[in-house]
């Protein structure tokens, strides 16, 4: 308490309570939700977090990256303590650091869908000013990449009764205060919103604070705009105005409080009405008759199993009366309730996606604790608070059993002994008087029992029963959980109120007291036929754009059993989702009940709990500050400038303590302190930890496998030297201390990063080395290069290389032109291989829907089977109790019945006795008067009376007898049909067993084909998108081409241009030499004339000679020059011929490849096909076997019903068989009493017997001997069998390893293709290099060809210019004209700025050359390096078949094994066998011994016969009493003697009456008799 005020009054609301958070609402708005802290918090453990609402959220998203489990956040506390704002900056949170593929979820998206949930479902309580009414779980499906890839919320326990009727001071749901202030013109007089009524049925009232209509206003158009973003229709935002104004009409309509003067139930205001009916498309008298007509039938309770629905309306027709003012509010809250479910529809179809997800994370944000005390209101809690509070107290419970249970009971299986200081893991008993259900909630009965059971059975049951009502309900709930005399207020949750109908319930373990107010209460209980008319009406509205949003959404599921809302998708989590939620509502109870609106509260919250229970659950338990924290308008109390102590003034500690104490956070925080909250499997924890210690992989090695994994880790763990109290080695797994695998993981992380580090020094070694290598070769081909050029200087004047160079360029234009066209055909046959490759994706794409489609209703099936299943085996279950409870009354009977048998033979015993000895008496008379005839009628008197009461008393016992006998078989008969039915239920629950595990195993191999086709699909479009590039890339380069060929003949275009106008200067300058020429002999004639003066001009000649001397040197630099950059030229071309070469192998190998993959495409189109039309055929034969098992099904039934009358028909013949065994048992123990009593002195025949008895004996140690070495060998049996199973499961254990190896050997030739696939797009790129660069080298020869024609041209012009500038130096001394000389200059110098920028052009192109020749050595290196990766992909490839192999071979040894033991399992078979047959004939022996005594006793009996007949006929009375009383007593002794000698008497004498003829049976009756 301390920690949290300290940290409160600091500004720091949330803290770690162990593996739980805990946050306390703020009065204010805290800057601790920026983006800024989101960054923060990204990819960091929670160990290394402070405590923060995002580190939940990173908690969940890094548990669901490394697990790939699914993950779920549950926020609990009471109302207003911030849950809904927590929910969302979880979901900010994780939207903005996830992503999503192509961005399409926004924290703008999200932001919408709140505003929209909060206009719709919110409105201001007491407690809180924006209120939810209803429960949510928000459903992340995240991709592969961890990417959210689509979204769902599904909504639950929505107040829709709010609209109609709610608390006093609180107000309807927020969207029609904003529709009222914030509608336009156009809109409000499409509503018919210009005149609001004054007063309302429903209590919707427009706001009249200035200010809070303002606000209704801006948040009205707040929620067009998230509309807008959500991509919701004008027409559709349209129809939700519509329903939401008819919803405020009909309140206004109002209806008849007792009807009219005739009875009728109808509207108050008929305007106002006729304005609702207008809005919905309907007429008046429609909606008139779906509010009030029909009501008293349709208002049946429909709960009730089977007939009880027609009983009930029998039985109370007073209570099923409703008034008009109840079915408008049920038809306004059935409006509001579909219009709901529609806007969470459409809010669904933005947020979906259908992109393949891996696993998804769930947000759970329900109402909080409803508490009107706590807020100062004198009023009692109404029936949807006690939902909310029902459902906190659910998911309290799931707090408990996550933090409790299951850890006090890993702990026990695992041996872990913890001294835990009085921590209770009891759960709430509010629950148990909310929902605990009757264990007979299957039979057919309506009364009342003793049973206990919950608040929402006790409200169906009173619904149903006639005169039921609140105050039954309450004094039965009383009476199951309400306190006893003298217990205190702790012992019980349930206490009385001040008033009748006040009842309090104490939540939270009884910290929470909630006083609920219970009148009319039963009328949540009764289906309202106004409700359900709501859905027709819409459907059936005259507007389309009403009608077609509620057909179309009538023809989908989005709704179950009018509860759970948002169960649309398309994706597979989204569709299981919905499967879960469905099983829930059609299982046991669920399928009988779910139609009742009481147990859907409890359903919808089993629902809820079940999707969140198969999940890793984080739970995050918000806390109320004070208990007026948001009360009065959310005004904040304190703001961030005050300081600490005020800060912790404003806390109600009293308040916050109860809260603790209510969610057992202590009790959670005091087991993870003293228990041990993190554990791992051994072997996870040795395979994840392993790298912190290198010593034992040395000494291992890595390959080795563990044989004991508990040594492993205890030497693992010894060489961590880790303290002994900080974990504890369980039987299957380690246990840790509280930060113990914190500390281990940052361990691991050190380690990892320094192996990294040492991996990426080798790595980069290898490159350096690989790059020295590069480097060397590059050397060696400078040096091949020189040597070429020094080769090329040799013959670069030879004339026919001259003709050679000249000829080429001419070719090669021609050839480009011959490629050109060979592109164009090749773009041509990539179109129609790319339109056949979208074809055949087309139909992969259709199969695959189709078999999406299949699984779907595969799943849908096999839901369904396995709900009948269940259903099924409760059934059973309940006819078993039954079965059991008829068992024990048919052994009551039976007693009785023994016992009258019993009085029976005592009373014939008393009669016989009786007769006796009045017939003795009357005897003794007749002696001592024989001629007394009085006396001998006297006694005839008394034989007929006793002869008389004999027959009456016979009659009597028969009679009862009969009557004990037929209700015996009566008993027997019900008995066998409950067997039948049962062993038939156990057929059938065997048969759908087995039809499902079928199903389910199909429905893998069809999700694993499928995920197959998925990654073919996925293949496809990848090549797909490379050949669209690859394309393009062709295309842009014939464009280039193009668009060079252009430039080169506008160039061309010019450069002719400009020899022709050089040819014309050149003309001007021959005629120039002309003229010069004349001048020269004109002048030469004059030099002739003037040799005498020959001697004063050799000065002026040296001069000039001096001049041409210089000129003719410069010329040849010149020629030196030209010669090298020929000899660069015919290198450069040498380079492009071989490049060319290259290209057209490239081009040779790409077109081998191409057609590979063609190839290849067209058998993994086959393939597919075939697996499909497999599929198809298995499908058929399913459909084929399911009616095979149906027939047989039918044929066994009619089977079993002869079987059964066979049986009856067989038990009748074998009781009388076995009275009359019985009877003649009875005859033989008698006559050899009598035989034994007259030959008692005969030894030689005792020592017969004796011998026969031993005999006897003997044959039955025999038999004994035989049974016991016969169980032996079933045992022996078993062993085998036993070992048989031990053998089959390593088996398969070794095939699944083999299957796993499969697996991985298909990766790695799926990553092989890859790597071949980017090995031929490097290809692509190098042959695209190559060409680029024949098309420079083109343009190189071709500026080459024109450079050597210039440069011939200028050699001419500076030789003719060289002697020209002879003459003109000699015609300047002799005083030539200036004027063209300096011509002549200008024309010099023009040609050689020309020669510069050829000079200047050669130099680039030999640049671009060098940067084409390093582009293709690049290419070299890559494909060098994929050519490496292949190899090594082969290699392991190999290793896996190699150890596939291994496996193959300890399967053959395994079925070696197999062999081995169903030979001796023969063997044992045969010595069963030989004993059998020996155990046959000493069978037979005993059988002959049994023959030879029956032989002995019927010669016996016929010598003694007559002696026998004349004793008993003259012997006295007394004497002859004497043997009936004396075989009585000996029968007794036998009965006491022990149990192997009465057997074998028994046997032998079953077996003696068996070999007796007809003449001794009815002489043996006769002695009886």
């Amino acid at each position: 308490m301390h920690c949290l005020r300290q940290r409160y009054g600091g500004n720091l609301i949330h803290t770690y309570a162990g593996t739980n958070m805990v946050v306390i609402n703020p009065l204010s708005t805290p800057s601790m939700y920026s983006e800024k802290v989101m960054h923060m918090f990204k990819g960091c453990r929670r160990e290394d977090s402070a405590p923060h609402i995002y580190s939940v959220a990173q908690s969940a998203y890094r548990n669901l990256l490394t697990t790939r489990q699914d993950q779920s956040i549950v926020l609990l506390g009471k109302s207003g303590s911030g849950k809904t704002t927590n929910c969302q900056h979880l979901l900010q949170y994780l939207v903005s650091i996830a992503g999503s593929t192509g961005k399409i979820f926004s924290a703008e998206k999200w932001q919408a869908v709140y505003t929209i949930l909060e206009a719709f479902g919110n409105s201001s309580t007491a407690m809180n000013t924006n209120a939810s009414h209803f429960s949510h779980v928000v459903s992340l499906d995240f991709d592969q990449a961890g990417q959210v890839a689509s979204a769902s919320i599904q909504t639950m326990l929505l107040e829709k009764l709010r609209v109609s009727r709610r608390p006093e001071g609180e107000s309807a749901f927020n969207i029609f205060y904003y529709m009222m202030a914030g509608a336009d013109s156009t809109l409000r007089t499409e509503l018919h919103f210009n005149h609001l009524a004054e007063n309302s049925t429903f209590g919707i009232v427009p706001q009249s604070k200035p200010e809070d209509k303002q606000r209704a206003s801006q948040q009205f158009t707040k929620l067009q705009a998230a509309m807008k973003v959500l991509g919701i229709s004008g027409d559709e935002q349209k129809a939700l105005w519509l329903i939401l104004g008819a919803i405020y009409h009909l309140g206004a309509a109002g209806a008849t409080k007792d009807g009219d003067e005739v009875g009728r139930r109808q509207f108050a205001r008929h305007e106002w009405a006729q304005k609702a009916a207008y809005l919905l498309g309907c007429t008046l008298e429609e909606l008139s008759s779906s509010i009030f007509k029909h009501q008293a039938k349709g208002l049946q309770h429909s709960t009730s199993f089977r007939g009880a629905q027609d009983e009930s309306g029998q039985g109370d027709s007073s209570g099923s009366k409703v008034t008009a003012l109840e079915c408008l509010e049920a038809m306004a809250s059935g409006l509001y309730s579909e219009l709901f479910t529609l806007v969470i529809s459409l809010i669904n179809r933005a947020l979906k996606s259908s992109q393949h997800s891996l696993c998804s994370l769930l947000i759970v944000d329900t109402p909080g604790f409803q508490n009107p005390r706590l807020a100062q209101q004198q009023r009692g809690a109404t029936f949807e608070e006690l939902c909310h509070n029902y459902t906190q107290e659910r998911l309290q419970t799931l707090f408990n059993e996550r933090t409790f249970v299951q850890e006090l009971e890993r702990y026990k299986e695992e041996n872990i002994e913890l001294a835990l200081d009085d921590i209770e893991c009891s759960t709430s008993r509010s629950v148990a008087a909310i929902d605990q259900a009757s264990t007979q909630a299957l039979v057919r009965t309506l009364a009342r029992t003793d049973e206990a059971r919950g608040l929402l059975w006790l409200m169906e049951e009173e619904a149903v029963q006639p005169g039921g009502s609140e105050e039954t309900m309450l004094e039965r709930l009383f009476s199951y959980y309400g306190s006893a005399q003298g217990e205190n207020k702790g012992a019980s949750q349930l206490l009385r109120g001040e008033k009748p109908h006040l009842f309090l319930l104490g939540h939270s373990h009884g910290t929470n007291w909630v006083e609920y107010n219970a009148q009319g209460w039963l009328s949540h209980a009764k289906h309202n036929p106004a409700a359900q008319n709501a859905a027709t009406l819409l459907q059936d509205s005259q507007k389309k754009n009403i009608s077609g949003l509620f057909m179309g959404r009538a023809s989908g599921a989005t709704v179950l059993s009018g509860s759970i809302a948002g169960l649309e998708g398309s994706s597979q989590l989204a569709l299981r989702r919905a499967t879960s939620m469905r099983k829930t509502f059609t299982t046991g109870v669920a399928a009988v009940k779910k139609r009742s609106l009481c147990i859907q509260v409890k359903l919808q919250v089993d629902a809820l709990i079940d999707m969140v229970r198969r999940s890793k659950v984080h739970f995050v338990h918000c806390l109320l500050p004070k208990a007026e924290a948001v009360g009065g308008g959310g005004e904040p109390r304190v703001t961030h400038g005050e300081s600490a102590d005020s800060g912790l003034m404003t806390l109600d500690v009293g308040l916050l303590r109860a809260q603790l104490r209510g969610s057992k956070l202590l009790d959670a925080l005091r087991i993870y302190r003293q228990g041990y909250p993190d554990h791992m499997v051994f072997s996870e924890f040795r395979r994840r930890f392993d790298v912190l210690a290198p010593h034992l992989t040395k000494k291992h090695g890595r390959n080795y496998i563990v044989t004991d994994e508990k040594r492993a880790v205890e030497e693992l763990l010894e060489s961590l030297e880790l303290e002994k109290s900080s974990y504890h080695m369980g039987l299957s797994r380690v246990f840790f201390r509280a930060g113990t695998l914190s500390k281990l993981e940052e361990q691991r992380d050190v380690k990892t990063r320094r192996n990294i580090s040492l991996f990426q020094a080798a790595c980069r070694g290898y490159l350096a080395r690989q790059a020295f290598k590069k480097r060397k070769i590059q050397n060696l081909a400078i040096r091949c290069i020189q040597k070429n050029i020094k080769k090329n200087r040799g013959v670069k004047h030879w004339p026919w290389w001259k003709l050679f160079t000249t000829v080429r360029p001419l070719i090669e234009v021609q050839l480009t032109e011959e490629q050109i066209r060979g592109k164009d055909e090749e773009i041509q046959q990539l179109k129609q291989k790319l339109e056949k490759v979208e074809k055949e994706r087309n139909e992969l794409r259709l199969n695959s829907d189709r078999l999406e489609s299949r699984i779907t209703e595969m799943s849908s099936e096999l839901a369904d089977e396995r709900n009948t299943g269940e259903s099924a085996s409760q059934l059973l279950e309940t006819e078993t109790s039954e079965r059991l409870r008829l068992e024990r009354d048919m052994k009551d009977l039976q007693g009785k019945f023994d016992t009258m048998k019993k009085q029976m033979e005592s009373m014939e015993m008393e009669v016989m006795e009786a007769r006796l000895i009045r017939a003795s008496e009357l005897n003794g008379e007749m002696d001592d008067d024989d001629s007394g005839g009085e006396w001998r009628l006297k006694y005839e008197r008394a034989i007929r009376e006793i002869e008389f009461t004999k027959k009456r008393l016979q009659q009597e016992f028969d009679d009862k007898l009969e009557v004990e006998q037929q209700n015996k078989r009566q008993l027997e008969r019900r008995i066998s049909d409950l067997q039948a039915d049962n062993e038939e239920s156990q057929r059938n629950v065997q048969q759908l067993k087995k039809k499902a595990q079928r199903l389910t195993s199909e429905l893998q191999d069809t999700k694993l084909h499928l995920e197959g086709q998925q990654s073919r699909n996925h293949d496809l479009e990848k090549k797909q998108r490379k050949f669209d590039s690859e394309l393009s890339g062709a295309q842009e380069e014939v464009q280039r081409e193009k668009s060079l060929r252009e430039k080169l003949a506008r160039e061309k275009d010019m450069l002719t241009g400009e020899a022709f106008s050089l040819r014309q200067q050149l003309e001007d300058k021959d005629l120039e030499v002309c003229a010069l020429n004349l001048k020269l002999d004109q002048l030469e004639a004059e030099l002739q004339d003037l040799n005498s003066q020959e001697s004063k001009d050799e000065a002026s000649l040296a001069k000039v000679k001096k001049q041409l001397r210089d000129m003719e040197a410069k010329v040849k630099d010149q020629e030196e020059e030209l010669d090298e950059q020929a000899g660069n030229i015919q290198m450069l071309e040498q380079a492009k011929l071989r490049l060319e070469m290259e290209m057209e192998r490239l081009r040779q190998t790409h077109s081998k490849d191409i057609e590979n993959k063609d190839d290849e495409v067209e058998e993994i189109r086959q393939s597919c096909s075939k697996k499909l039309k497999q599929m198809e055929v298995q499908l058929e034969e399913e459909y084929s076997e399911k009616h095979k098992v149906l027939k047989e099904k039918r044929e066994l039934e009619s089977k079993l019903l002869s079987a059964q009358d066979k049986v009856r028909s067989g038990d009748m013949e074998t009781e009388k068989r076995l009275r009359k065994d019985l009877k003649r048992t009875k005859a033989l123990l008698a006559d050899a009493q009598i035989m034994l009593d007259h030959i008692k002195n005969n030894a030689p025949s005792k020592r017969e017997i004796a011998q026969l008895k031993n005999q006897l004996e003997e044959s039955e140690f025999t038999c004994a001997a035989a049974v016991k070495a016969r169980k032996s060998m079933e045992v022996e049996i078993e062993d085998l069998h036993v070992q048989m199973e031990d053998i089959s499961k390593t088996k398969q254990a070794l095939e699944e390893q083999l299957s796993r190896f499969q697996r991985e050997k298909n990766d790695l030739q799926s990553r092989m293709e890859e790597d071949q696939e980017d090995l031929n797009e490097l290809m692509k790129k190098h042959k695209a290099a190559v060409a680029q660069s024949a098309q420079n080298l083109a343009q190189i020869s071709d500026l080459q060809a024109q450079l050597e024609e210039a440069l011939k041209e200028k050699q001419e012009i500076q030789e003719k210019m060289q002697a020209l500038q002879s003459q003109l130096d000699f015609q300047e001394q002799s005083m030539v004209e200036k004027s063209l000389v300096s011509r002549q200059e200008a024309k010099i110098r023009e040609l050689e700025s020309k020669l510069e920028f050829e000079k200047t052009q050669v130099k680039r192109l030999e640049s671009l050359v060098a940067r084409l020749k390093e582009n293709v050595e690049k290419l070299m290196e890559e494909r060098d390096q994929r050519s490496s990766s292949e190899i090594r992909e082969k290699e392991q490839n190999k290793r896996l078949q190699r150890q596939i192999r291994d496996i193959k071979e300890e399967m053959g040894e395994l079925g070696k094994k197999e062999a081995e033991a169903s030979r001796k399992k023969h063997e044992l078979e045969m010595d069963i066998e030989s004993l059998e047959a020996a155990n046959q004939s000493l069978q037979a022996d005993l059988k002959l011994a049994f023959k030879r005594i029956g032989d002995l006793q019927a010669a016996i009996e016929d010598e003694m016969e007559s002696d026998d007949n004349e004793d008993l006929i003259n012997s006295p009375p007394g004497r002859r009493h004497y043997y009936f009383t004396r075989s009585d007593e000996e029968e007794e002794e036998e009965e006491k003697e022990g149990g192997a000698t009465q057997d074998a008497y028994y046997s032998r004498y079953r077996y003696s009456s068996q070999v007796k003829d007809d003449d001794s049976e009815d002489r043996l009756y006769e002695t009886t008799s």
